[in-house]
């Protein structure tokens, strides 16, 4: 019989980016796995019809609107989970955009606004988060898990998306060093590079002929379903990855390859 589980009974986990596509996956998955799941996004309509959802299905969910580019909304929405759920020692940084098109023609504005929720988002949800698993338990019990999401695209080429790449390549650094930095506090961080689904960010590509080039180039000339990252982000969440940490996991059903 094994010796682990992905039962998240007694955790509480805040995920960002959690009023659509993935985020939004994660955090009903979460919630079924037993964490109490505190939603953050910045649309509060399509927060409250998930935590809804998540309390009918017999789970444990707050919404708090979030704007991960900001410190002050950072600590607030930490704040309130604590108000509501205790310590949060779950991190699930999730909240990302993706502005479109050349490099050419891509504004400075659309630039830096990738930069500040991706990358200066990721470190202030990471930061704000870790800083209260050490306050608020011992290193020694070493169940702090804080898992970003980063992409493939942060280490592969694709056409079109600049900005986005580069924030990822940057976000799956920092997992690293952040790995580094809090190894010794009982906090656990690892990536995961997903590869390309069908979600609200890419919506419309695959319809057009750009899209259509991208998916003939894949190894199996598909997309991966929304599930696919399930089993790594329970795995990642749970105890049973207490020696896991600085990893770099590419989920992306061969588009790389």
């Amino acid at each position: 019989m094994p010796g682990f589980s992905f039962d998240l009974t007694g955790r509480t986990a805040l995920v960002t980016g959690a009023s659509s596509g993935i985020g939004r996956r994660f955090a009903r998955l979460l919630a079924s796995s037993g964490a109490r799941v505190v939603a953050t996004a910045r649309r509060a309509s399509l927060l409250d019809e998930l935590c809804a959802e998540i309390r009918s299905d017999g789970g444990e969910a707050l919404g708090v609107v979030m704007d991960v580019a900001d410190e002050a909304s950072t600590v607030a929405a930490f704040d309130a989970a604590e108000a509501a759920f205790g310590l949060v020692d779950t991190v699930v940084v999730n909240a990302g955009i993706s502005p479109a098109g050349s490099a050419l023609g891509l504004a400075v504005e659309d630039f830096d606004a990738t930069m500040a929720i991706n990358l200066r988002g990721a470190f202030l949800s990471a930061r704000e988060g870790a800083r209260r698993m050490v306050a608020g338990a011992p290193a020694e019990a070493g169940r702090g898990r804080v898992v970003l999401i980063g992409s493939i695209t942060g280490n592969h080429t694709f056409p079109g998306i600049v900005s986005y790449g580069a924030s990822k390549a940057a976000v799956a650094q920092m997992g690293r060093l952040l790995a580094k930095d809090w190894a010794g506090k009982g906090i656990n961080v690892n990536t995961i590079a997903p590869g390309y689904m069908a979600t609200e960010m890419t919506s419309g590509l695959w319809d057009i002929e750009k899209g259509q080039k991208l998916l003939k180039g894949f190894a199996r000339q598909r997309l991966m379903g929304i599930d696919a990252l399930d089993p790594i982000l329970l795995y990642l969440c749970s105890d049973a990855s207490a020696p896991v940490t600085g990893g770099l996991f590419t989920i992306d059903d061969g588009q790389t390859l």
